[in-house]
């Protein structure tokens, strides 16, 4: 029920995932009255769709926790419940951010040396893609947060990406070993010391060429970063469509090269970002999420759920703290 388009395209983005022949069972959790006429609606009656009911749903709006408080069976908390009662085995949502976060944290806790959890988002580049973790989930960060945000990084890349012995930098506004604040400086040491893939500071200007695989930084800056990207891309397609005739003109020659540009930047191909650290796999996608979003969402939690991400990360997470 949540996100901007919620519950019509959440529900159309569902039955696209079932009529493409994926193999799961999909869990609408909601308003039934509401749920039962999309899903009539799309044609989504013969498939494999069951409604469980909430008597309440956090708007896009609302602070999370004062939220999670008066409304204990809003949609969200019912969502990570059934994933505690191993009811469903993951959650996908387009909703509060914050409320989904706090909701996973508290009903499914952390995984077993995880500090904090992180929301981790794939970024387009040159090459493929990269992993850019937190991006919003912790505004203050310690070092050994950042460097376990580079630990859950490297496990999704390798399992859900296939990306071999991935590549992972700091987020930093130089290349310089010693460049940056106390935060980086230090985070620099403990991957320095580890025996992860690390390939140093990666600058801002650095991140589309694909210099590192997964960067990690605090929820502060990935966020303002991650939305930067999102507002440079939105207004590079508005310029090109809104210009004057020369340029109209000019776009009919690069119509397949502005195709392939806009499918990379369009954050609906890679679904959502996952929340990683939490006992539980979950992805939380953008409020602005419509059919194809929700779809490749969903794509990608059957993906995190199949290669059994949660323990992945913890097992590194106590290997790496045994080395220590």
């Amino acid at each position: 029920m949540g996100g901007d388009y919620a519950p019509p395209e959440i529900v159309a983005g569902c039955i696209d995932v079932l009529r493409s022949g994926l193999s799961c069972k999909i869990i609408l959790i909601g308003y039934p009255d509401v749920l039962k006429v999309e899903i009539r609606r799309h044609r989504g009656d013969t498939f494999p769709i069951e409604i469980e009911p909430c008597t309440s749903i956090i708007d896009m709006g609302e602070s999370p926790i004062p939220a999670l408080r008066r409304k204990p069976d809003s949609s969200i908390m019912v969502a990570y419940r059934m994933i505690k009662r191993k009811k469903a085995d993951c959650v996908v949502s387009a909703g509060n951010t914050g409320a989904s976060f706090i909701a996973g944290v508290t009903i499914l806790g952390r995984l077993k040396g995880i500090e904090r959890p992180a929301i981790a988002a794939p970024i387009p580049t040159k090459n493929g893609f990269c992993i850019l973790l937190d991006v919003g989930a912790n505004v203050d960060c310690k070092p050994n947060q950042l460097f376990q945000f580079g630990i859950m990084g490297k496990v999704y890349a390798e399992e859900v990406f296939g990306i071999e012995n991935p590549r992972i930098g700091i987020l930093n506004i130089g290349e310089e070993e010693g460049k940056g604040n106390r935060l980086t400086d230090r985070t620099f040491s403990l991957f320095s010391n580890s025996k992860l893939n690390f390939c140093g500071n990666i600058e801002g200007g650095d991140i589309l060429k694909g210099k590192a695989d997964v960067i990690v930084c605090d929820g502060f800056v990935g966020n303002s970063l991650l939305k930067f990207g999102e507002g440079v891309s939105e207004f590079i397609i508005d310029y090109v469509k809104n210009g004057n005739m020369m340029s109209k003109i000019g776009l009919l020659f690069l119509k397949s090269l502005f195709k392939s540009l806009y499918k990379k930047i369009d954050y609906s191909e890679y679904g959502g970002a996952p929340l990683l650290g939490i006992n539980g796999i979950s992805i939380i996608c953008h409020g602005r999420s419509k059919r194809k979003a929700i779809a490749n969402a969903i794509k990608a939690a059957l993906s995190s759920v199949s290669h059994n991400i949660a323990r992945k990360i913890e097992e590194d997470i106590i290997k790496v703290s045994d080395r220590h």
